[in-house]
């Protein structure tokens, strides 16, 4: 009924391989596609210098893309095959600890590892690429602080989830899959009621947008759509990068839109307007709460198929661990569910630049100013360098957004219907 190690074992195999391979043919086609003259609808933002250096630096964080996920594959493998699961899951029994403990050390061990291998690459990602063109305010301290803050935070939430976890699935029965989503579902729900007031304003300082015409003219918009504003907070994003953006989190009474403060010094107020009408437009739209329930329905069907697979020996076998364990099912059950994950990913994120021509949409028809929103976004790509030219392979396999060329052409659609 169930999968036979050696199965499993090349399942896994194969789909780590072909996700590398996808992911390294994209790279190449994405870079391929670069161009050496300036698309003209960008010529109004860009010039013949930034477009270059646009591309020079997706050219290093390919290439850097490209290093860290070949090392992050080959440790993999590396520690799969040479029995380094065993040998963790030997080293935690040894302890005497409970299960649950067991279960927190071992998955703790493979944390750490990961974290460990990847603060390099983190490290000269920030310093280095980001320095180089010009993006990067982090100080080592800020960057210190920072890593502290999350690990901290990872441990807070983290523990007693993995420990409820642990729990219900050794003592529950067969329900315990249903218990675990629920209670699962409950704790994302309330950490993203908490995120707004209590742990982003560990990393930024927020603070309510000042009165004046921008403000005047948010809420004055807000109104027609009937959307329920009460406040807009602005980031202080500068003190790490110079790149801008801006968002809409939280739910309920905790929900927030929030703007990089580096976007407001860029912009008109009417550019403004619009980037904001598109992220109203992706509550108005429900594309959020979509999401979320999607997530959530996902998440139960993971369970389920945990439940069924998490007590079968050849799961266990194909990873050379001799003896089941709740803890190491969770780890070995993610790996397997990989090949589920790589195709829902791309399902995700056709619909969710589906939704992004939507919000775009509504932007431009309720402000009936959709040329702001059309010089904003090739502002925010010249500010952020963003890739005018992406192979439509990189885009179906990374983009949750639609290309630039594609979003200003259908909001020029628009204007001209309009």
């Amino acid at each position: 009924m169930f999968l036979s190690d050696q199965t499993i074992t090349n399942i896994i195999l194969i789909t780590l391989i072909v996700d590398y391979a996808m992911n390294y043919v994209a790279d190449r086609l994405n870079i391929g596609s670069l161009t050496t003259h300036l698309p003209e609808k960008f010529s109004d933002i860009y010039d013949q210098k930034r477009y270059e250096q646009s591309q020079h630096y997706l050219k290093a964080t390919t290439r850097l893309g490209t290093i860290t996920s070949t090392i992050d594959l080959g440790i993999l493998l590396a520690f799969w095959f040479l029995g380094g699961f065993g040998a963790l899951d030997n080293f935690v029994r040894g302890t005497g600890w409970s299960s649950i403990g067991r279960g927190l050390l071992f998955i703790g061990v493979l944390a750490g590892c990961k974290f460990i291998i990847s603060l390099p690459f983190s490290i000269y990602s920030t310093f280095v690429i980001e320095e180089k063109f010009g993006f990067n305010k982090t100080t080592p301290k800020l960057f210190v602080l920072d890593l502290l803050k999350s690990m901290i935070l990872s441990l807070a939430l983290g523990i007693p989830l993995l420990s409820a976890i642990f729990w219900f699935l050794e003592s529950t029965g067969p329900w315990a899959w249903v218990i675990c989503w629920g209670v699962t579902t409950v704790f994302i729900l309330a950490v993203q009621y908490i995120v707004p007031t209590w742990i982003m304003p560990l990393f930024n300082k927020f603070t309510p947008l000042e009165d004046g015409e921008l403000k005047d003219k948010l809420f004055a918009y807000a109104k027609t759509i009937d959307f329920p504003l009460t406040q807009i907070f602005v980031m202080d994003g500068s003190k790490r990068s110079t790149k801008s953006n801006a968002f809409f989190t939280g739910f309920g009474k905790n929900k927030r839109i929030v703007l990089f403060d580096t976007l407001i010094n860029a912009h008109t107020p009417d550019e403004l307007l619009g980037v904001l009408a598109h992220e109203m437009g992706h509550f108005k739209k429900k594309h959020i709460l979509r999401r979320m329930i999607f997530g959530i329905l996902q998440m139960g069907i993971v369970f389920y198929l945990l439940s069924l697979f998490i007590t079968q020996k050849s799961l266990f076998m194909a990873f050379y661990v001799d003896t089941p364990s709740i803890y190491a099912g969770l780890i070995f059950f993610s790996i397997l569910f990989s090949p589920v994950d790589l195709v829902v990913s791309i399902i995700m994120q056709f619909f969710s630049r589906q939704d992004e021509y939507e919000a775009d949409r509504f932007a431009a028809l309720t402000t009936k100013k959709a040329g702001a929103l059309v010089t904003a976004l090739k502002k925010l790509s010249a500010d952020n360098l963003s890739n005018l030219t992406p192979h439509p392979f990189y885009v179906f396999l990374n983009y949750s957004h639609p290309p630039l060329a594609q979003r200003v052409a259908a909001m020029e659609k628009i204007e001209d219907a309009v």
